[in-house]
């Protein structure tokens, strides 16, 4: 019945499923990041791969996120961005791309139920406990700072199991649906393999 009720939702244009998110206290280290300054201004460039890889990991990217982000410049700007904060915090851009899919089908200003806020939806308790009263969570780059800091915190936390830290970022841990729908959509949608694999 999850299953079925989370793949409704999906097909729902703006339907934002997330879970209400609970506290585990972050590392020293991690909060001392989160409390530097982070805006909502893109990342000027693609940073973090290679030139001609950098080209056309964002020319596939680009090519389709286009029915959801219809701007060019805006879409491109959100891919980079999305690239360096993941990378950023150890994670596989793709997977982050897939977690935006399920948690806001890329609406920067969607609120869940629970209160949960933006691309990564990220609950408002974070900005309170580890980072300022000044970080917005509908800022683009604070919105992954904090997406892509807390799934990493879930994923050192649970020894690397995508599965039981994707339970743990949406709030449902133990629970098969969240995971699944994440996992379903990296590799349905955001796979990426480079021109020589």
């Amino acid at each position: 019945m999850w299953r079925l009720i989370h793949s409704l939702l999906f097909l729902i244009p703006g339907a934002v499923i997330a879970e209400a998110q609970v506290y585990e206290p972050l590392s020293a280290g991690t909060r001392t990041v989160l409390h530097h300054t982070i805006s909502d201004q893109a990342v000027p460039m693609l940073i973090t791969l290679p030139g001609p890889e950098a080209k056309d990991w964002l020319d596939s990217m680009t090519k389709r996120l286009e029915k959801r982000i219809p701007d060019i410049e805006e879409r491109r700007a959100f891919l980079i961005t999305v690239h360096y904060e993941a990378t950023r915090a150890g994670l596989d851009p793709e997977l982050v791309l897939s977690i935006i899919q399920i948690e806001s089908n890329f609406r920067k200003y969607a609120v869940s139920s629970a209160g949960a806020r933006g691309y990564m939806q990220v609950m408002p308790f974070w900005v309170d406990t580890i980072g300022n009263p000044e970080h917005n969570l509908f800022h683009l780059r604070v919105n992954l700072r904090y997406g892509c800091t807390i799934l990493r915190h879930y994923l050192d936390l649970e020894q690397g199991d995508y599965f039981r830290a994707l339970g743990r970022y949406n709030g449902s841990l133990g629970k098969a649906g969240y995971p699944n729908l994440v996992f379903n959509a990296w590799h349905r949608h955001w796979t990426y393999f480079t021109a020589s694999q």
